[in-house]
């Protein structure tokens, strides 16, 4: 069994160079494989097969040069240019029976399966895995005639076994290998697809629901304002609470174009204690509202380089989500750490808390611990911000004992710091 042992190592090493070749292919990041890398690669499997051949006689050589071609031929259409390399290549191991027999065999073969290609690449995937099988098999039996008329001086039982079972079990094994990958890929574009989608759809569904709530009142108040009876301070008050509306369905949209396009419009020098200051005299209000103390702790210097218009969004949002949390009141704590390569903001409350899995997902486009009275936009924005910034968010939290967000930038020297 000399043949078949050769047929069998000509196998292992084709199945090998594939399955890294497919490896490799999966990895890709566009997915698709050009026809010329595709030849390159598959006349590289053709000269190994060569390489690595039994050659009982000096006109004789046993390999499976079939595999790669008809790979070639039925997946990828480059069946006749891989008939022609392999008659080429035969020639430069000279011009005898052998080299006619090939000529014979894959000249008919190029055409084909040039024809063939358009036909097979319409059946299902399993049906094309059973195609490759019986047509590898049919023209190793054709192989096998033309070496049994030749007459060659080796054992006939080995030849016949070796061409009528190794290459249909090597094609339907790479065969196999193939659909498998393309399936996987298919699959896996399509799961992305529908997050994507499925994204696209919750952030609409948001959006649509924050700025319809306004855009409702503010059509109503308009409606009122239509009747000619209404004294002057009702208009007044009513044109006061539409202006309102239509400003919270403004920053529903600025929130979204932030996470959409997080870029810094200005970039400045910000004095960290003076900007958080701002931020806390504009929230005093909200807090003193729900019972909620607020005690701050500021390093004397520290600043960054940031859009300060952004920064105060990215603080408000935070410092309210901490009042919000604390619906019964409690403290919120502000501190800031100066270090010579960065500058941290400590957020902390002591409200509900979270668990584990609702840290996980905080900022994602559609999720809010606030359930159906929020659309996570104002969370969503803040990771853009402080990303766009260059800057990290650490988010620690127990049920029941609050939450700390740790948020750290790099620092940068200020004249307006006193100690600089």
């Amino acid at each position: 069994m000399e043949i078949t042992q050769h047929i069998l190592f000509n196998l292992s090493l084709l199945i090998i160079l594939s399955f890294i070749g497919l490896i490799w292919f999966e990895r890709k990041r566009n997915l698709t494989v050009s026809k010329w890398e595709a030849y390159i690669g598959l006349v590289l499997l053709i000269l190994v097969t060569f390489l690595f051949s039994y050659q009982p006689t000096p006109t004789h050589y046993f390999d499976l040069r079939l595999i790669p071609v008809l790979i070639g031929g039925l997946y990828l259409g480059i069946g006749p240019i891989l008939c022609l390399t392999v008659i080429i290549i035969r020639g430069f191991y000279g011009i005898n029976f052998g080299f006619y027999a090939t000529f014979v065999l894959y000249l008919p073969l190029a055409l084909l399966l040039w024809k063939l290609y358009p036909w097979f690449w319409k059946q299902i995937s399993n049906k094309r895995i059973y195609i490759s099988v019986l047509v590898t098999f049919i023209l190793s039996f054709f192989t096998a005639v033309a070496l049994q008329i030749s007459n060659p001086p080796i054992n006939t039982f080995d030849a016949w076994f070796a061409y009528l079972t190794i290459p249909a079990t090597g094609l339907g094994i790479i065969s196999y290998l193939t659909e498998f990958v393309r399936n996987n890929i298919q699959m896996r574009q399509t799961i992305v697809k529908s997050e994507k989608l499925h994204a696209v759809e919750q952030m609409g569904a948001a959006i649509s629901h924050e700025i319809r709530n306004p855009l409702t009142a503010a059509m109503g108040f308009v409606q009122l304002l239509m009747s000619n009876n209404l004294p002057r301070h009702k208009q007044k008050e009513y044109l006061t609470i539409i202006k309102e509306e239509l400003s919270s369905a403004e920053q529903v949209i600025r929130d979204y174009l932030t996470f959409s396009k997080p870029a810094l419009e200005t970039v400045e020098i910000l004095q960290i204690k003076r900007e958080l200051q701002q931020v806390i005299s504009i929230l005093r209000p909200t807090a003193n509202q729900n019972s909620v103390e607020v005690i701050t702790n500021f390093a004397l210097i520290g600043s960054i380089e940031g859009d300060r218009q952004k920064f105060h969004q990215c603080f408000i949002n935070v410092m309210k989500n901490a009042i919000e949390a604390m619906p019964g009141g409690g403290r919120l704590y502000v501190e800031t750490g100066f270090e010579r390569s960065n500058v941290s903001i400590i957020i902390r409350d002591t409200g509900m808390g979270m668990t584990k899995e609702q840290i996980e997902r905080l900022g994602e486009p559609y999720y809010s611990t606030k359930g159906p009275k929020g659309t996570g936009l104002g969370m969503m924005v803040v990771y853009s911000i402080v990303k766009a910034m260059n800057g990290t968010i650490r988010v620690t939290s127990t049920v029941g004992d609050g939450t700390e967000f740790t948020f750290q930038f790099p620092s940068v020297l200020s004249i307006d710091d006193p100690n600089t």
